[in-house]
């Protein structure tokens, strides 16, 4: 528990003082002597002795909570979520600076992505990975539409096209649960090395085994999307439809625009021209499959159709919650439990 007040916390150094002050008075009211004409009655009188003293407890306890308040308490609270995440994959390769796309394949990408955040409604989380040679996550999924802009804006074109990793790093953001390892897929399984000389089957204990499950109906998962901005050419990293085929797998959808035109390259003159033409083909399978939708325009009229059929999932997350108004009501309950009991038993607030 933390405290956003925490200098109000002196104020609870007046509690233990009024159990002394409440036996004072107890005391002082002792020595008033009674006299009563009869020995039952004074048996009768003291047979409900402890009841007198709940009264006192129980606005003491409220006096606790509401000092404690005072110091606004926060405290990590597990709350239901409605979740709807989209995660941009912008390729940065080489080739993403052909001009048959004016001014570029890589300034359309971006003018598209920034149009797509004006458009998306602000409860969607939005999160960019960028890829070339490899993937990253530039910008993990969040409602701050600054951050994106900044993080599509910052980025640098670079060698290399692995569009199947950047799917890969989407599906491990989107279902962390399932320990999704691209190094692994890519290089094999490993030893760590703080196992090394130990017995295999130790060093496999400590990394989390991936999350079975059973193959969904492809674009079925509406709570999450990939976006996909490409020329689509792989050269190197996971075959990009084994990787659509694991997206397809777990139902989510992927759209994908296509930049570019398949002779666009032959303004660039470049002697491995190949590379650098659009694989339409590819890219519409990687809808087709996902259950997506393919573009070959890189506008935010054509995405604005991504989001709008998109769902929420409920999830579980743990938030700072600060705690001061549960706080209140629970000494409001015992003020008016204290009250209530105090009329029903002694006929006044006492």
């Amino acid at each position: 528990m933390h405290f956003l007040w925490p200098h109000n916390l002196w104020w609870m150094l007046v509690l233990p003082l009024l159990p002394l002050l409440y036996l004072w008075l107890l005391r002082r009211r002792g020595k008033a002597a009674l006299r009563f004409s009869s020995l039952q009655l004074v048996r009768a009188a003291g047979h409900h002795t402890w009841r007198r003293h709940v009264p006192p407890v129980l606005l003491w306890l409220a006096l606790a909570l509401l000092l404690l308040s005072l110091a606004r308490p926060t405290a990590p609270v597990t709350l239901p979520w409605a979740r709807t995440t989209i995660l941009l994959a912008i390729d940065i390769s080489r080739s993403m600076r052909v001009q048959d796309v004016k001014p570029s394949r890589m300034v359309a990408a971006q003018e598209a992505a920034k149009a797509f955040l004006v458009e998306v409604p602000t409860r969607i989380d939005v999160g960019l990975v960028t890829f070339a040679g490899s993937a990253q996550v530039a910008q993990r999924a969040t409602m701050d539409r600054g951050s994106l802009v900044s993080a599509i804006d910052a980025v640098q074109m670079q060698y290399g096209t692995a569009v199947g990793n950047a799917i890969v790093i989407c599906l491990a953001e989107l279902f962390p649960d399932h320990h999704i390892d691209l190094d692994e897929m890519t290089f094999g399984p490993r030893r760590d090395v703080s196992t090394r000389g130990t017995d295999d089957r130790a060093g496999k204990a400590a990394r989390p085994a991936p999350k079975a499950f059973a193959p969904v109906k492809p674009g079925s998962y509406e709570a999450a999307a990939i976006i996909l901005l490409s020329d689509g050419r792989r050269t190197t990293g996971i075959d990009t439809l084994q990787a659509a085929r694991m997206a397809a797998d777990r139902g989510v959808r992927i759209h994908v625009v296509g930049l570019g035109t398949p002779d666009g390259h032959a303004t660039m003159g470049d002697g491995m021209a190949i590379y650098l033409q659009l694989d339409e083909p590819t890219l519409r399978e990687v809808a087709q499959m996902t259950g997506g939708e393919y573009h070959h325009a890189a506008t935010a009229e054509a995405l604005r159709s991504v989001y709008q059929g998109l769902g929420s999932q409920l999830q579980m997350r743990k938030v700072d919650t600060e705690l001061s108004a549960l706080l209140v009501l629970a000494a409001a309950l015992l003020l008016a439990a204290a009250a209530g009991l105090s009329v029903l038993w002694f006929g006044r607030v006492s």
